[in-house]
């Protein structure tokens, strides 16, 4: 696999992540008293041990270029020192206590039997295949969007971005705007962290590493979708009852 054909088979992997349910979350179709289970599954999939996933990635790569790539992106996340100013999942969290949740919940949250499987599939993928997978599947596919061909091409969709005031929490849940602190962030950082992801991937990632590498993100976005049609059933949609504006 050479260059070219490695990053278009990312690529291609990164346009698979979209989720037939996620216009029910933007327009705000999910009802507010199920909106907590959206929120929770998330933060105990990935949002809260995020910064760990970076570092398992960071010790366990031998090139010092590509430990300067990450330790950037694990400070601003474990620490927000470079733009945001808080650790990153506390500015998560956000949301909830915006939204007047019981943040208890939070503390002890039951993974749903997908979101179970795919919290799995990240720790191994970070912690027993190398630092190559470990690196793609934290900063490109975690962090990484549908749109990841504009970081490689400005000609392509660039992924949309409303103004906060349209955020759909706030236009749809009445989450105060003062609340999207970490949309704000990922906003300021997203577009250098998205740059380094592809920096290190096209870069340094070994050719006889690549289809690995591949494969791992394929399995990535396999496990996310089989993880959001669980939220999906947990929060009451179902593809079927989606209006076609949705």
């Amino acid at each position: 696999m050479n260059l070219a054909e490695f990053q278009e088979a990312l690529l291609q992997q990164m346009e698979r992540k979209v989720h037939w349910a996620w216009p029910a979350f933007t327009h705000g179709l999910v009802s507010s008293q199920k909106l907590h289970i959206h929120l929770e599954q998330e933060w105990a999939v990935y949002v809260r041990d995020f910064p760990i996933m970076v570092g398992r990635a960071y010790i366990q790569c031998p090139i010092a270029e590509v430990r300067r790539e990450l330790a950037e992106n694990l400070y601003e996340e474990e620490t927000g020192g470079l733009a945001a100013g808080k650790p990153h999942p506390d500015l998560f969290m956000m949301y909830p206590q915006g939204l007047g949740m019981d943040l208890d919940r939070f503390a002890k949250v039951l993974l749903l039997p997908a979101a179970r499987a795919y919290r799995d599939f990240l720790d191994h993928a970070t912690l027993n295949r190398g630092w190559s997978v470990a690196a793609s599947v934290a900063t490109l596919f975690l962090e990484g969007t549908a749109y990841e061909r504009h970081e490689l091409d400005a000609s392509a969709p660039p992924r949309p971005q409303p103004p906060l005031e349209e955020h759909p929490l706030v236009k749809h849940y009445g989450l105060p705007v003062e609340c999207l602190a970490l949309t704000k962030a990922h906003r300021s950082v997203e577009g250098e962290h998205r740059q380094a992801a592809w920096r290190v991937l096209l870069n340094h990632v070994p050719i006889d590493e690549r289809f690995e590498v591949v494969q791992a993100t394929a399995q990535a976005v396999d496990a996310w979708l089989a993880y959001r049609d669980d939220v999906a059933t947990a929060c009451g949609i179902h593809r079927d009852e989606l209006p076609l504006t949705a």
